[in-house]
């Protein structure tokens, strides 16, 4: 079954183009065993093989129609640094053919039960956008990101963690729950994003941000100290309100 995409499937093929091909490009050639500060006890070559490994991986799931054993990275062979490129672009395309062949409205699996398939490739481009940025710091290279795809990043990881049944695979998460306390992210080019902290739910939704605590500044800056990748007080963000609640958020928050 194939499908014509709609255009915003046809943004996140592009996006995941884009972030695989920013990574490939932090990573190519460069020494296996670079540590990467912002994924502990990773190597590397560890990190390249996650990303060329999960995108490949997804591909098979969405084949087959059926939840997968999630892969170790560490027993990963992305080869040699000088052909990282060409495994990561090849993994990036075996996703989007599978979701092209599919028909990215065909439900398949995920870990909310059937999803359509469209849903891997939104997961694996949050997750290839902060692995790029997690190359780039590595190795000291420069790490962008479309202010639209940093936008549904930020989105999507609050999808995962508002959604009741994500509690079985993190269940850090139940954290997360209050009794109405707001987080809001305010950027300065898209809408913002309120987090409600409800008893039984977590809440979010995009507009005017009001809330007890809002961080302010460039999306791309509010995804890194969403993803934990950037500490609130980096300078690239302004934090105003309860900073505990925020950082009480952060704790929690790991995906």
């Amino acid at each position: 079954m194939t499908s014509m995409p709609t255009p915003y499937t046809a943004r996140l093929v592009e996006g995941l183009r884009e972030q695989t091909g920013g990574f490939a490009r932090a990573v190519a050639g460069r020494d296996p065993e670079t540590p990467v500060p912002t994924c502990p006890a990773w190597s590397l070559r560890t990190l390249v093989g996650h990303v060329g490994q999960e995108h490949r991986w997804a591909a098979e799931l969405v084949r087959k129609g059926e939840q997968l054993p999630a892969p170790d990275p560490r027993q990963a062979d992305p080869g040699a640094p000088d052909a990282w490129a060409r495994w990561l672009g090849a993994g990036a395309e075996e996703l989007v053919g599978a979701v092209e062949q599919a028909g990215a409205d065909t439900l398949v699996r995920t870990f909310f039960g059937p999803q359509p398939a469209v849903f891997w490739l939104r997961r694996m481009l949050s997750d290839t956008c902060v692995h790029h940025y997690d190359a780039a710091f590595a190795t000291d290279t420069a790490f962008e990101v479309a202010d639209d795809l940093a936008a549904d990043v930020i989105s999507e990881n609050l999808d995962l963690l508002s959604a009741p049944a994500f509690e079985k695979v993190r269940p850090t998460v139940a954290g997360l729950r209050g009794r109405g306390e707001r987080i809001g992210f305010r950027p300065d080019s898209v809408q913002g994003w309120v987090i409600t902290r409800e008893p039984e739910v977590l809440r979010w939704e995009r507009g005017p941000v009001e809330a007890d605590v809002v961080v302010s500044g460039a999306v791309t800056d509010l995804l890194l100290v969403f993803s934990r990748r950037v500490p609130p007080d980096d300078g690239r963000v302004t934090v105003a309100g309860d900073r505990a609640l925020l950082d009480h958020w952060l704790t929690h928050t790991a995906l």
